[in-house]
């Protein structure tokens, strides 16, 4: 009678498949298993070896390969999985592109709903994405709020499709996120590089260039889409600012006011202007302050931003007057460095005498979140001092921070700004609407005016102002304006508002 053998355990045989050699010994494996041990030895055999093998392939593949969110692939496997397809659309005659999506004001959601909700999003995001795609196209994340799609190996990949494929991933992008009870509204820019403008066909180039395009969509302000050219290469290096050239700049003048208009929802008369700081560079053209906020801010130079600012907007609103051109006040951010100098209301009583105006044309924007954390003595009184001057105190961003209402009424507001998170799509979202309507309820009862920010459709404006929404600001009504460019837009805006029927809720 035979003695049974015993069957190597599934450890020794993973330790034996870790050397990629002992796959030529396969037959002679599977032969002793059954010469010693008979067919049960090897079925058992035949098993559990390629078993071993897979996992010891796929330990080995799953390392930093994925997202721990999204289970999708990371920036390395991406690179690599994008490799191979340009070398499979080589040898078939093919073509690929890719595209690159970035989730707009994560931050600002993360600072709202939460880290846990924020993930939740993203999960959400990535599926919506991987839908919109074919079944073969490769959907990576790249960073926290930034994905990627690589098409697979295609016949075309021309512009025209990719802004067709870019305007659909928009389009899943922008349905609500039902979180938590929460209803969250999100958008996204996306840049893509088309084949016939790659610089060269490699995974990496591609990837460079979709960037370099999203960068340039991003810049040019929320849901952009943007095509890769090689132009744009040189305008992406631009976007370091140089403290020197900066510094220079807001000291000669580049940097100065735009301006945006808030109108009554009642009358549709503009009612004020907020001034917006834009660097009007002489090559680059106009950037916006995300870029050049953070240098300033490390250079120590917001204060001084403020006072630049400060001084065009001022000297605007006195020309305004003077051409008997009718703004009634002009809004201006200011910041907690500034709130927190004990000469602030010294120094904004001379800015206003030196132009001849009295406070009451001046709103003083201050974020919620500022209100919200004060700890600093200084701050609480510049603003109270400020509203005792004559000057209206505007709370921005409302509902994005923890402003309680005893802040709201200690430091004397007349006016807050609803965030745009509660804006968008209200005329189509019931939710938001019924959010609006608490809102505007609270300040009613609180004597507070109401200014909706970031209204970019008719139908959120026409809402807006059925739900007593007292005026608004956003796309609807203009982008913001070089200070040249207001005379002849209000010239027109009123031509429009004469013939136009009122949409508030006193209307008919």
């Amino acid at each position: 009678m035979k003695k049974p053998v015993a069957v190597p355990d599934f450890a020794t045989l993973r330790r034996i498949a870790a050397k990629p050699q002992s796959i030529a010994f396969l037959p002679a494996i599977f032969l002793a298993a059954y010469w010693f041990g008979g067919e049960a030895a090897l079925i058992v055999s035949s098993v559990i070896f390629p078993a071993a093998v897979y996992a010891f392939y796929a330990d080995r593949a799953r390392p930093h390969q994925r997202d721990g969110q999204t289970g999708l692939p990371l920036r390395p496997a991406f690179i690599t999985t994008l490799d191979g397809v340009l070398e499979t659309s080589v040898a078939n005659g093919r073509t690929t592109a890719c595209l690159m999506i970035e989730i707009e004001n994560l931050g600002a959601i993360s600072a709202s709903y939460g880290v846990e909700t924020t993930h939740t999003l993203q999960k959400i995001a990535a599926k919506r994405i991987v839908e919109t795609v074919r079944e073969h196209d490769i959907v990576a994340k790249l960073a926290e709020s930034r994905f990627a799609v690589a098409l697979a190996p295609v016949h075309r990949a021309d512009l025209e499709t990719l802004i067709q494929l870019s305007s659909r991933i928009q389009a899943a992008l922008a349905e609500p996120y039902s979180i938590n009870a929460s209803k969250i509204y999100g958008s996204a820019s996306i840049g893509f590089c088309t084949p016939t403008r790659a610089p060269a066909q490699t995974a990496a180039a591609y990837i460079d260039a979709a960037e370099v395009a999203l960068l340039d969509a991003i810049h040019n302000g929320s849901g952009s889409i943007r095509a890769y050219s090689s132009d744009l290469t040189g305008r992406q290096s631009a976007q370091t600012c140089d403290p020197d050239e900066l510094g220079a700049a807001l000291e000669n003048g580049h940097i100065v006011p735009w301006f945006q208009p808030q109108v009554s929802t009642d009358t549709g008369e503009v009612t004020g202007m907020e001034a917006l700081a834009r660097w009007e560079h002489p090559e680059r053209g106009v950037i916006l302050p995300a870029t050049f906020l953070p240098v300033l801010e490390e250079l120590g130079l917001l204060e001084r931003l403020g006072e630049v600012i400060r001084f065009h907007a001022l000297s605007a609103l006195r020309d305004w007057d003077q051409g008997d051109i009718k703004i009634g006040s002009i809004s201006v951010n200011f910041t907690a460095t500034e709130l927190a100098n004990p000469k602030l209301v010294e120094k904004l009583t001379w800015e206003l005498d030196r132009f001849d105006l009295s406070p009451d044309r001046l709103e003083i924007e201050i974020l919620e979140n500022v209100i919200a954390a004060t700890d600093d003595d200084i701050i609480p009184r510049n603003i109270r001092a400020l509203k005792a001057i004559g000057c209206r105190i505007d709370l921005d961003d409302y509902g994005t921070g923890h402003a309680s209402i005893a802040n709201i009424r200690r430091f004397s507001v007349d006016r807050i700004k609803i965030d745009r998170s509660y804006v968008a799509r209200c005329d189509r979202d019931r939710e938001q609407q019924n959010m609006l309507t608490a809102i505007l309820t609270m300040a009613e009862q609180l004597n507070l005016e109401t200014l909706a920010e970031g209204v970019e459709t008719l139908g959120e404006h026409a809402m807006l102002a059925q739900l007593g929404c007292g005026y608004v600001q956003g796309f609807s009504v203009s982008r913001p304006l070089p200070e040249a460019n207001v005379s002849a837009w209000l010239a027109q805006h009123n031509t429009k508002i004469a013939s136009t029927p009122p949409i508030g809720r006193h209307a008919g």
